[in-house]
């Protein structure tokens, strides 16, 4: 049976909240910035079944992780929609600030300010990072103030965004703050598309487009057999087909996205613009050094 969940949109709230359920277990955080679906939903049943104490929702567009020319504006706010989510999933609290909530000394969008952020380090700086220098930054700045305030066990990421998660895993480590970050498996669509709150601006035609990028990335793990370079040719021949993709990257790497291994795990991650949006993918993928058969 679905409960409806706390709603805390202070600190203070939030404290209050955590204190009543000290000593139930471990306190699980799942960070969003709302307008959840599916995907979503799947990391909440994740935290749920990891701890029999609380499970505590963040719902925060955070704006410093946006660059001012992209779509904070835009982003959509669903939080009753969210909430109801929430409860069917057996979320305890849902804690949503305002921004000045979050950064009541204010925040720039600069490396240099007079407030304290993380620096995220070099591998910020490829992917994502190389045509959004100031994004990491923003995302892991919030991601620790939500792990101060939580104090959380254990927290649930989507491996969707893959570089996002590898970041973070390395902060905690790096930081020794003592968390356990858990990365869970993308939801996707009936098609294969990736669950996000982004496919909401695709229209019709967009969407059946969009789709492009999981045929690439299932089309390079059917190749991997034959190595890293016959993975990555496999994959651009479908993006190359499709004139509504406008490909920002294709990326073949280990799963730290250092340089791919010749044989062994790996990753393939795309982002690309479909219309006006930009969406990422990734998958887990495997490579062999078997030779390319003539004319495959």
């Amino acid at each position: 049976m679905s409960r409806t969940p706390v709603l805390a949109s202070t600190r203070a709230e939030l404290a209050a909240l955590l204190a009543q359920a000290s000593g139930t277990g471990p306190v699980a955080l799942v960070p969003t910035m709302g307008a959840l679906h599916a995907g979503h939903a799947s990391l909440m049943a994740t935290a749920r079944a990891r701890t029999t104490g609380p499970v505590v929702v963040s719902i925060f567009v955070n704006p410093m992780q946006f660059a001012p020319t992209e779509d904070l504006d835009r982003y959509p706010r669903t939080l009753d929609d969210d909430v109801a989510l929430c409860a069917g999933e057996g979320v305890d609290i849902v804690f949503a600030p305002a921004v000045e909530e979050m950064y009541p000394g204010g925040f720039s969008h600069d490396a240099v300010d007079t407030g304290v952020s993380v620096t995220p380090g070099e591998l910020a700086t490829i992917l994502e990072g190389a045509t959004r220098p100031t994004h990491f930054r923003g995302v892991l700045t919030v991601v620790a103030k939500l792990f101060g305030l939580v104090r959380p066990d254990l927290a649930v990421f989507g491996e969707k965004d893959y570089q996002q998660l590898a970041l973070i895993r390395r902060m905690v480590s790096d930081l020794c703050m003592g968390i356990e970050v858990v990365g869970a498996e993308t939801v996707r669509e009936a098609d294969g598309l990736a669950m996000s709150s982004r496919n909401r601006y695709l229209d019709a035609e967009q969407r059946q487009v969009a789709v492009t990028l999981s045929r690439a990335l299932r089309a390079a793990q059917e190749r991997s057999r034959y190595g890293v370079a016959a993975a990555r040719w496999a994959a651009m021949k479908v993006l190359k087909a499709e004139p509504g993709v406008e490909l920002d990257y294709l990326a073949l790497t280990a799963p730290d996205l250092g340089p791919a291994p010749a044989v062994g795990e790996g990753r393939i991650l795309v982002a690309a613009r479909v219309g006006a949006t930009r969406l990422i993918d990734n998958l887990p993928i495997t490579f062999d050094e078997a030779p390319l058969a003539p004319g495959a």
